[in-house]
């Protein structure tokens, strides 16, 4: 049990696995369905790091803080699947044609733009938590609610093409996990959040559905981008409403 915890940690961040430990993206995918959990152990290390700046420096270096760390922590690997997911979303033409615009290794205007506008938005969103332990619980929270999107997505969709994402989407539809990650999540957030957080977690789900509806018109199912776009944009807009009832 703790080899696999280990190594799904390991795929989502670049916090390094034991030599000793083989990766095995198929194990990771069998255990997708805690992705929650890994979500929050993610969030409470970043909050922690966030912690000492935003209690006592000003609020726009506590946001650049808490973005760079998010940054170095996941090693660039959503970011850049957000960047890939723009570029194959505003590429012309066939759902063929949009793949090959996602798989090209060259970040376009689209993803440019979107980088710029996830990276804007963290830090306004950041910056608009006027209390540090609100913050602290918002950065777990909304990391949750990330990783749950990714794992919602496998569960109802199906891989655009044979790749990365094929393991998740096959591993997802098998028995319960997804009502185990549901309730995961479910529990967690209501922990950290109340009442009020499991409402924004219906809201970012409702996105991510969203996400999902469009990545299936344009590319034909998900994939390891839209799954990591899915987590960008899940954290931002929870991050965002979070920060908006602190006004």
């Amino acid at each position: 049990m703790f080899k696999p915890f280990l190594a799904a940690l390991s795929f989502l961040t670049i916090i390094p696995m034991p030599r000793s430990y083989s990766y095995d993206l198929n194990a990771i995918a069998r255990n997708m369905h805690f992705f929650p959990l890994y979500g929050g152990i993610i969030g409470f290390i970043v909050g922690l790091i966030a912690l000492f700046p935003s209690m006592f420096l000003p609020h726009y270096i506590a946001s650049f803080t808490v973005l760079v760390t998010f940054v170095i922590l996941t090693g660039i690997h959503h970011i850049d699947a957000l960047a890939d997911f723009a570029d194959g979303l505003m590429a012309k033409g066939d759902k063929e044609s949009k793949r090959r615009a996602m798989s090209d290794p060259i970040v376009g205007s689209a993803g440019a733009s979107a980088l710029i506008i996830n990276f804007i938005g963290l830090f306004i969103a950041v910056s608009g938590f006027n209390s540090t332990p609100k913050l602290f619980f918002a950065i777990i929270a909304s990391e949750i609610m990330a990783k749950y999107v990714m794992v919602m997505q496998a569960s109802v969709g199906d891989s655009a093409w044979s790749g990365s994402s094929s393991p998740f989407t096959i591993e997802m539809k098998k028995s319960k996990k997804i009502f185990v990650s549901t309730a995961i999540a479910f529990v967690l957030i209501f922990i950290i959040e109340g009442g009020v957080g499991l409402l924004i977690f219906g809201i970012v789900v409702i996105i991510g559905f969203i996400i999902y509806v469009v990545s299936c018109r344009n590319f034909g199912g998900v994939s390891g981008d839209v799954f990591g776009a899915s987590n960008e944009i899940a954290r931002l807009s929870s991050l965002l409403i979070l920060s908006s009832l602190e006004i």
